[in-house]
């Protein structure tokens, strides 16, 4: 599994040195885009609109928006500045809470967590720890130059990180458009809605479930893939070569012989008479 971060987790006095691992992947069927005529990938360029120029990397500041239209510009240096501060690589528990009292819509990524070297008998401890308290550790962690909060947790028996949203990342349930009030449903339709949640209610087994949508397309992918592939037109590479034939044949003409001028008729009789 990839190592994607190196650091330790503390809480206290404890450091364990340990290595971070994704814990999820995408799986979407990803698709080009194709210029329909000759089925060539479309390339997307950065182009100034202004300036009508494509953009090479080193042509491209980052601008913050501050009000409409108007831009701060930071400097790659000064960024590298702020990093520095935050670049010790360390999950600090904070706290320990219960997982059941953070609301489901916090959370956002999952990160395996093993231990680096000389982290395994400490590692050890703090799953141990975890699970026997029933807690999780709510940390702070510096992914990608970004400070985010995180839970730290027992899964299976691996110590699991999720990284979770910050308040004011959650928009409000309130600003939602055309959520109905409370309105007056009948004690029979309560009851029968209840009833059939409890016929369908079933233990979660996340095996029996799979991306239905994903397995058609991939089916589709595979039966047209012997049938009706496509290949883009190769390039045409500009070249001179009408120009170079031209240049060549010109040359050739240039230095071909003067080819010699027949003689006057008159000339040839008079030549003609003298040898007889």
């Amino acid at each position: 599994m990839h190592t994607i971060w190196k650091g330790s987790i503390s809480f206290g006095l404890v450091n364990i040195p340990i290595k971070l691992h994704a814990a999820t992947e995408e799986k979407d069927v990803s698709a080009r885009s194709l210029h329909k005529k000759c089925h060539t990938p479309i390339k997307y360029e950065k182009v100034c609109p202004v300036c009508e120029v494509e953009l090479k990397q080193e042509d491209i500041v980052k601008g913050y928006e501050v009000a409409k239209g108007k831009y701060v510009v930071i400097e790659e240096e000064e960024l590298e500045q702020l990093k520095k501060i935050s670049e010790e690589k360390m999950v600090e528990i904070v706290d320990f809470i219960k997982v059941e009292e953070i609301d489901p819509i916090y959370f956002n990524r999952s990160y395996f967590l093993s231990p680096n070297e000389g982290g395994t008998k400490a590692y050890s401890l703090l799953r141990k720890a975890l699970t026997e308290s029933g807690k999780a550790g709510l940390a702070k962690i510096v992914i990608r130059s970004k400070e985010q909060l995180a839970v730290v947790r027992v899964y299976e028996n691996t110590l699991l990180m999720e990284t979770i949203h910050y308040p004011d990342e959650v928009r409000k349930a309130a600003d939602v458009p055309n959520v109905p009030e409370e309105s007056q449903v009948s004690k029979k339709e309560i009851d029968t809605a209840i009833l059939l949640i409890d016929q369908l209610s079933t233990p979660f087994e996340p095996d029996q479930y799979e991306d239905e949508y994903r397995k058609r397309l991939l089916e589709l992918i595979q039966s047209k893939r012997t049938e009706e592939t496509v290949t883009p037109k190769a390039k045409k590479e500009k070249t001179n070569v009408t120009d170079l034939m031209a240049a060549l044949q010109a040359s050739i003409d240039r230095t071909k012989p003067a080819e010699a001028k027949p003689a006057p008729r008159k000339k040839r009789a008079a030549t003609r008479k003298k040898k007889a």
